[in-house]
């Protein structure tokens, strides 16, 4: 039996939901790199990995849906962050744990989704953020999904950051080098242009 066998299932949750602010107002996870938009890349390397891939967007719809088993949307109007989207979609997970990547994040490889899930089997009851540095990647982790209760709690005391609540609910970090160039956030029109190579 193969250590893959031995993981506890996961859903995947992929974030496109939000305003791309920093794309002037762009669709991020539609935008072009290496002749494919960014959503296909991180679909390439989740679909293996799970049979509940959901992905949180709240437009182009038609446009997400071959990349997923399900869509979900904020049920607030006006972009109202990740955290929405996170809460969404442990609603809507199937299975124990969810995993959650941001869209623009196309150069994380298989080795390192295989240490958060093996990472996350070791802490089953708390949520794992990677983190690089001394900086924490709150849209980089995975959660219990007995944990939505929780989110929802937070959410209505009016916290917005998962960062915090993950930190409060005794997160566990996985620890990547400073500057890994797998976490690289192609969130600006520079970045998406400098960043020049693919990682499978």
């Amino acid at each position: 039996m193969t250590l893959e066998t031995q993981l506890p299932p996961c859903s995947i949750l992929l974030l496109a939901g939000g305003r791309g602010q920093r794309m002037g107002g762009q669709d991020k996870g539609l935008l072009d790199w290496h002749g494919e938009p960014l959503i296909a890349h991180l679909h390439r390397k989740t679909r293996p990995l799970s049979d509940d891939l959901i992905i949180s967007c709240n437009r182009n719809l038609d446009k997400y849906a071959p990349y997923a088993d399900r869509l979900v949307h904020d049920d607030e109007g006006d972009f109202p962050g990740p955290l929405a989207g996170i809460r969404a979609g442990l609603q809507a997970a199937r299975h124990r744990f969810m995993m959650v990547l941001p869209c623009d994040v196309p150069r994380i490889d298989a080795a390192l989704l295989q240490a958060m899930r093996e990472t996350a089997s070791r802490h089953p009851e708390k949520p794992l953020m990677l983190r690089h540095g001394e900086h924490w990647e709150p849209l980089l982790c995975i959660i219990p999904a007995e944990l939505c209760q929780a989110f929802d709690e937070a959410w209505s005391e009016g916290e917005r950051s998962p960062g915090r609540i993950m930190r409060k609910l005794g997160a566990i970090a996985l620890q990547c080098p400073e500057n890994d160039p797998r976490l690289a956030n192609l969130n600006t029109p520079e970045l998406l242009s400098s960043h020049g190579t693919v990682s499978d």
